[in-house]
């Protein structure tokens, strides 16, 4: 097994034990909402010191269900995943081209050297 290969086996092991470890050591079953967002722990924390406080503004929109938040949510996600795969992708495609140019540069016979070497060039007319 490559060096590459243990760490991707270790990052996704990694990754699944922070899935898992929540669910198994049931993390959060003492809550109403588990799993909740960070916005509504906050909002719920605010309301517990200060249950007269106002917001100082409102959303600009607000979904009209729980799964339209969702659904935008991901497309979010999915939108900003796009973004950073494709600027990998040029970074990476940048790098394999300027690799394979100095590998060219490094294969070709130097021409222009033989050129020189071998004929003898014409006297310039001016």
């Amino acid at each position: 097994m490559s060096r590459n290969a243990k760490i991707n086996t270790l990052l996704l092991v990694l990754v699944a034990a922070l899935a898992v470890i929540p669910l198994v050591f049931g993390l959060g079953d003492h809550k109403e909402e588990p799993f909740a967002g960070a916005d509504a722990e906050a909002e719920t924390a605010i309301t517990e010191i200060d249950p007269d406080y106002e917001p100082w503004f409102s959303p600009l929109y607000e979904p009209p269900s729980g799964e339209i938040e969702s659904a935008l949510f991901a497309l979010q996600a999915a939108i900003g995943a796009g973004v950073l795969a494709y600027y990998f992708g040029v970074r990476r495609g940048r790098r394999q081209g300027e690799a394979r140019a100095l590998e060219r540069l490094r294969a070709e016979p130097d021409t222009e050297a033989d050129a020189d070497a071998g004929t003898v060039s014409e006297p310039r007319r001016v």
